[in-house]
């Protein structure tokens, strides 16, 4: 009797292993069926189609031209954005509304000197995503860390990013305060009786970053 018991249970496990063992096989061909990775992906941004313009207002009206992106790249995962940065050349710092080529190059003059980019000491602005919030329709909260002077400072901003095949177009529109950057001249948050000569504290910049994947 106990040699028949045994001879019972042992069948008695194949049976069940037989039963069991496929559906676990299962699941897992099922698992791997539905799981779809897509990898990261780095989009180098291209300085030549890229394209940063800029807005600074006074009390008596505003002034606007164009600065270079020098470099940059975005990283998207899953078909979303999951980092990246840019930097600008100070250097190639434009007006575009003053069509006197004396005052053009004066206010040119001036904006790259110390009071302003210091250019020639800072020639480059940078910054760097840290943190993402996706708000639908391709449209996202950016921070990050603007680095304008030597000086960093975190910033938040609207943008929208676009990918059609290897191609990424981003869109960002960036208000900055100056001031936090040691950029002060004809600032009334410094100086007391200026009139109609202050330079309003906030600048914006409307950028435009076009970049590829292989």
């Amino acid at each position: 009797m106990q040699k028949l018991a045994s001879l019972l249970f042992i069948g008695g496990s194949i049976v069940l292993m037989s039963f069991v063992a496929p559906v676990k096989n299962g699941d897992k061909k099922a698992k791997a069926s539905t799981t779809k990775v897509v990898k990261a992906a780095t989009y180098t941004v291209d300085a030549a189609q890229s394209k940063l313009t800029w807005v600074g207002k006074k009390v008596t009206g505003e002034h606007s031209g164009t600065i270079n992106i020098a470099s940059g790249a975005l990283v998207i995962e899953n078909n979303a954005l999951k980092g990246g940065n840019f930097s600008l050349d100070t250097r190639t710092i434009a007006v575009t509304d003053i069509k006197d080529a004396g005052g053009n190059a004066k206010l040119v003059g001036h904006l790259k000197a110390d009071d302003f980019f210091g250019v020639e000491k800072y020639p480059k602005a940078d910054f760097v995503i840290t943190s993402i919030k996706p708000t639908g329709n391709g449209s996202y909260d950016v921070t990050g860390n603007l680095t304008i002077k030597g000086i960093t400072n975190p910033i938040t901003f609207p943008a929208t990013v676009a990918v059609a095949g290897n191609k990424l177009t981003a869109k960002a529109d960036i208000t900055v305060d100056r001031t936090k950057y040691n950029i002060k001249y004809g600032s009334k948050s410094f100086f007391e009786g200026i009139g109609d000569k202050a330079i309003y504290d906030d600048f914006n910049l409307a950028v435009e970053l076009v970049a590829t994947t292989k």
